[in-house]
């Protein structure tokens, strides 16, 4: 395959910019874009001189492949629709509402021989690559991750929303089982958890703990590994990253300051959704496993799920009458 006919089904606040990156992309022809809000779809398609559909089983009559970015609860339906018309997909994060969904997804597209790729962009950010040849065992990593408040993305929990990025991260550097997690989430604003923690306990000893929260006054996307001799900062924004490693062993601490090491990895400031992209065409083009596969959104959503039982759980204890004592 030398060309790569590609499109996008759902063309809004995200998906537009998938549309616009694939008519950056070599060896790739914008074939077209679907939205069920067709005005929107005739918008997008105009400005990169191609076809609009109102319905998405219409475009992929005309692809190779496609980005799927419509709201999570139909991820599922969509998805299917795809694989099953024989057709690559990058299927934005969270993979599925469910783990029962994502694990039909992911049965499904290895019967079929389609590329599955779930989108947890954070993989492809500069800052992230840049850090990824200093992380070797961390025992200790702490995320934040806060914004504003949005409409966009609160038909599911933040945890789906935001921390999932997080966790996709974590399981990345940490090739270990989750053995326990404590987490706790409230609604002040919509009708699912606006705010969240959680301390993820793996079986190696390494623990992280994540916050997110889509109710700040500030963004903030950051991570930070601790693992023996060396403290790397990542700023996901900037992007930026910063390393402290010991270079010997340090009886006291005014040893201590004499022995760190200072570092700035050099960044490439690709744009991750591009980079994402072309990991995506790459691995079609070329008959290669995709660098974020469908197992690994498994794994994110299986680990999210269980952080949600336990807002749950916490829940049901913290309400009137609930059973059981306050949790500490």
């Amino acid at each position: 395959m030398s060309e790569l006919n590609v499109g996008v089904i759902g063309v809004g606040s995200l998906g537009q910019h998938h549309a616009r990156n694939y008519t950056e992309i070599k060896d790739v022809v914008l074939a077209g874009v679907a939205d069920a809000d067709f005005t929107r779809a005739q918008e997008i398609a105009a400005q990169h001189k191609t076809a609009a559909y109102a319905d998405y089983h219409e475009l992929l009559k005309h692809v190779d492949a496609v980005s799927v970015v419509v709201p999570t609860s139909l991820h599922h339906q969509v998805a299917r629709d795809v694989i099953t018309a024989g057709k690559h997909l990058l299927l934005e994060k969270p993979i599925t509402s469910t783990i029962a969904q994502a694990r039909e997804i992911v049965d499904l597209a290895g019967r079929n021989r389609i590329k599955l790729q779930v989108g947890h962009i954070e993989r492809f950010n500069p800052a992230v690559r840049a850090a990824a040849p200093h992380i070797s065992d961390p025992k200790f990593i702490e995320c934040t991750r806060i914004a504003p408040f949005v409409t966009r993305g609160t038909d599911v929990p933040v945890v789906l929303d935001l921390m999932i990025h997080d966790i996709d991260i974590i399981l990345s550097f940490v090739r270990s089982g989750v053995e326990r997690i404590s987490a706790i989430g409230f609604n002040p604003v919509s009708d699912r958890e606006d705010i969240a923690n959680a301390r993820l306990e793996f079986a190696n000893g390494c623990v992280a703990n994540v916050t997110a929260s889509r109710i700040s006054v500030k963004k903030e996307r950051k991570v930070r590994f601790f693992q023996r001799n060396a403290y790397i900062n990542v700023d996901y924004m900037k992007p930026d990253v910063k390393v402290y490693r010991l270079t010997g062993d340090p009886k006291g601490v005014l040893d201590l300051a004499k022995m760190v090491e200072y570092t700035e990895p050099r960044i490439d400031k690709v744009e991750p959704l591009k980079a994402e992209l072309l990991a995506f065409v790459d691995c079609i083009l070329h008959d290669t496993e995709p660098l974020v596969t469908g197992d690994d959104g498994l794994r994110a959503l299986q680990v999210a799920e269980a952080i949600l039982e336990d807002i749950g759980r916490r829940k049901l204890k913290l309400a009137p009458g609930g059973a059981g004592p306050v949790p500490r």
